[in-house]
């Protein structure tokens, strides 16, 4: 390496440093303070008190708030994840009507989830316009507010589909080109060309939007709360609820959730970075 390639590497370092330490920082100072509260050592009335009552108390809800989140999560990662290969794909092999594609896509990214769930529930209501486009006042199946969480899922799935979309056209755009010209060069076909050359191509970017949108599914609030049914309740909706009752004694356990909440996505992130790895070591 020679001295100008050490001095810019440096450089960038501290860029990033000057980046990182700030959030490491908050989120470092968040997250201890909210350990202690967890388990009265930091409690907001009373004197500190080590105790494991919050962590103990309501086990059962906490475990079926984390299986509700994790499984509104799961589903509509998978779900953004094969819509937005099949868009970004679309896009790659029809250049002229993937451009509309690609602006009505990134046009929804904008749009704020609340904004999102309210016009999903509006759409998918029992008596919504699906309901009414099909006549069926006494058959539709109860999409908001049911024990699936089918109106959750299709919000966070209509958003960030366009997102992972997005994240693969902007990772392989400018390599897969060359690479599925010669594959139909060969002969293969256009399926054969998106599963041979373009989905492993897109491995990487679809493991790092699968992070980035499970993580943010698990700790979204405004869908959940307005789509989903009253119980179970999933982490960041019982995790509000607890923080603003009128019992400040609640506040522990609402600490508790969020640290359960965190932990999950950091396994997921963790995960994330060990295909990422797994996915360079073989190449």
């Amino acid at each position: 390496m020679t001295g100008q390639q050490a001095s810019t590497t440096g450089r960038a370092a501290l860029l990033a440093l000057l980046a990182v330490v700030p959030i490491v920082a908050v989120v470092g100072v968040s997250l201890t303070a909210a350990g202690l509260q967890s388990v009265g050592l930091m409690p907001f009335i009373g004197p500190p008190q080590l105790s494991a009552n919050a962590w103990t108390s309501e086990t059962g809800e906490l475990i079926r708030s984390s299986v509700t989140s994790v499984y509104i999560a799961a589903v509509s990662t998978v779900l953004s994840l094969v819509v937005g290969f099949m868009l970004a794909a679309y896009v790659l092999a029809m250049p002229r009507m993937g451009r509309i594609v690609e602006t009505l896509s990134a046009a929804t990214i904008p749009i704020p989830h609340v904004i999102g769930a309210g016009a999903i529930g509006l759409l998918l209501s029992d008596s919504g316009f699906l309901e009414r486009l099909l006549g069926m006042p006494d058959a539709f199946p109860a999409l908001v507010s049911g024990p699936w969480f089918v109106a959750v899922i299709a919000e966070y799935a209509w958003k960030e589909s366009a997102f992972v979309a997005l994240v693969v056209l902007g990772s392989i755009s400018r390599s897969v080109g060359d690479l599925c010209d010669a594959a139909a060069t060969l002969g293969a076909s256009a399926g054969q060309r998106i599963v041979r050359v373009v989905l492993p191509l897109a491995v990487p970017s679809l493991a790092v939007s699968a992070a980035i949108v499970f993580v943010y599914t698990l700790g979204s609030y405004e869908a959940a709360w307005l789509l989903g049914p009253t119980s179970p309740k999933p982490l960041p909706v019982r995790a509000v609820r607890l923080f603003t009752s009128v019992d400040l004694a609640a506040r522990a356990q609402a600490m508790v959730t969020a640290l359960v909440s965190v932990a999950v996505s950091a396994a997921v992130i963790i995960a994330a970075i060990l295909v990422l790895r797994r996915h360079r070591s073989l190449r």
